[in-house]
């Protein structure tokens, strides 16, 4: 696997296409959520690329404090397709996260996690520091990492 990190200038424009039919595959078409993934703030984040021989097979987009939360970056938008589920790849992509946000932003880090992965989020050593919440149809938990 080979981990890249993009600004959003930086992304080829194969690259983006990638990034934004994955993201559509899986929180739009898959998990039937009709919402706007094309939200406006991925001119502002730096985008985490995991890439093997068939192309983009997992991703991360880098939050910068005051755009998500005002006072933490953030880490969202995590995914792997499809093809790569089971195979283990979330913990190096979120590891790999966890260390580029901090090297860019040096402290805690705050994710809106999907509630039924709490455990999984839990175990790379974030905390629930809030109420359960609704977005977009999906129970979410405020979760951070120190």
């Amino acid at each position: 696997m080979k981990w890249v990190w993009r600004s959003f200038e930086e992304l080829s424009n194969a690259e983006l296409y990638a990034v934004m039919r994955l993201r559509q595959e899986v929180f739009v078409v898959e998990q039937e959520c009709a919402y706007l993934d094309a939200d406006g703030l991925d001119a502002q984040c730096d985008h985490l690329l995991g890439l093997d021989d068939e192309g983009l097979a997992a991703y991360v987009r880098a939050v910068p404090p005051g755009v998500s939360y005002p006072e933490y970056p953030a880490i969202g938008r995590v995914i792997t397709a499809p093809r790569c589920r089971g195979t283990g790849l979330g913990r190096p992509l979120m590891n790999e996260a966890i260390r580029g946000v901090n090297e860019r932003w040096p402290g805690p880090i705050k994710i809106g996690a999907q509630a039924h992965l709490s455990r999984y989020y839990g175990s790379l050593g974030f905390e629930v520091c809030g109420p359960e919440y609704d977005e977009d149809g999906i129970p979410h938990l405020p979760m951070l990492w120190a």
